[in-house]
């Protein structure tokens, strides 16, 4: 890595930040490879860009190969002209997120790397401005913002805005259930539904917890806490209590959802993997008006009793090309956790397939075996 020295800028670059936002960038070198110049306008947020010991550099050049140097409120990139350009977009996307007050975590670092990285066919229009700058698909309420960390959360955020009924699958780690969550809170906070309604079928991964105390909401907290996490992550723990109280904010058991018309509301169902096919009908039809309905599962991790299908499975079979539902497929490459999480899900992945294949079974409908029934 480059020596880095940082300095004041000067008089001349303070001048220039009446344009705010705007960034100076010059380029030279030949074909093969390039030296790119990129001025930031604001000085403190230019150092919080690069990071304590301009640590989101040294990532940079890890992840993309080019040699940056810093001084003061510029930076200089040398590398390949794909490789710095890449890196141009990723500390712009990354400037703009400090330019309306958010902070940059080691994960948005890796996010940006990733968005800008895919080709821009590959991105879900209009992801890509006319100004040729990323603008990512986000989530926002008043306590956090979040924005997509891969081009497949960018159109599982833009599914679930334009579609009444969104099904995500995938690995686990992609975000499926907290982006889920995190655009429900939102939409609460904007007045735009009355409530929110969580499910999930209470199925064990694999073992028995017996008899659980306390009241329904007891009984079922177990299953949901990851939902709750993530709702105390995007609003007031306060607030979040007082609608569990108020059931603004309900939980409500998958087995006691039948005849109800759920109006006026986001109901998410998590782990639908678990659902049984005449629970996936009874809870896919309990959509009422002005509602949205977003649906969460992995297919390789079913935990029903062997002999028992699927009802996610079912219903994607089944929905595939009816109008005005949308299927978001996640991947190992969306795996946001730590990136080991990544490679044990493509290590399974791999062992499904050659189980699969010996079988002669479809690899994509690759699934460790199902617990026996007692």
């Amino acid at each position: 890595m480059n020596g880095r020295t940082k300095g004041a800028a000067s008089p001349e670059q303070e001048n220039a930040t009446a344009q705010g936002s705007s960034l100076s960038a010059h380029a030279n070198g030949d074909a093969e490879s390039t030296q790119m110049e990129l001025v930031f306008p604001d000085n403190r947020l230019a150092s919080m860009l690069f990071g304590e010991f301009d640590q989101t550099l040294a990532l940079l050049e890890q992840r993309l190969g080019v040699d940056i140097a810093s001084r003061g409120n510029e930076v200089t990139i040398s590398g390949s002209v794909d490789a710095c350009n890449q890196t141009r977009q990723t500390l712009e996307m990354l400037y703009d997120r400090l330019l309306v007050g958010h902070e940059i975590q080691p994960g948005d670092v890796d996010g940006a790397i990733r968005m800008v990285g895919v080709s821009d066919a590959q991105l879900m229009l209009p992801t890509i401005e006319a100004t040729s700058r990323l603008a990512v698909a986000q989530i926002a309420t008043r306590k956090k913002t979040v924005q997509a960390r891969t081009p497949i959360q960018d159109a599982y955020i833009r599914a679930m805005d334009r579609s009444d009924l969104t099904f995500g699958t995938g690995p686990a780690g992609t975000g499926k259930t907290f982006l889920a969550v995190a655009y429900a809170a939102s939409l609460l906070e904007r007045d735009s539904v009355e409530r929110i309604i969580l499910s999930r079928p209470a199925v064990e991964a694999g073992e028995r917890l017996g008899f659980l105390p306390g009241d329904m909401r007891d009984k079922v907290d177990p299953y949901l806490r990851p939902l709750y996490d993530a709702l105390y992550e995007m609003m007031p723990a306060d607030k979040v209590e007082r609608g569990l109280q108020s059931n603004i904010i309900e939980v409500a058991p998958l087995a006691f959802m039948r005849g109800r018309t759920l109006s006026n509301a986001v109901v998410l169902l998590d782990e639908a993997q678990n659902c049984t096919p005449m629970q996936m009908k009874m809870f896919l039809t309990r959509l009422g008006e002005n509602s949205k309905m977003i649906v969460n599962g992995d297919p390789s991790q079913i935990d029903l009793p062997r002999g028992h299908e699927s009802g996610l499975r079912e219903a994607l079979s089944l929905l595939r090309n009816v109008p005005g539902i949308e299927h978001v497929r996640f991947t190992d490459q969306d795996v946001v956790r730590h990136e080991l999480v990544g490679r044990i899900v493509r290590a399974y992945d791999a062992a499904g397939r050659r189980k699969s294949e010996r079988l002669g079974h479809d690899p994509e409908d690759a699934t460790p075996d199902a617990p026996a029934e007692e």
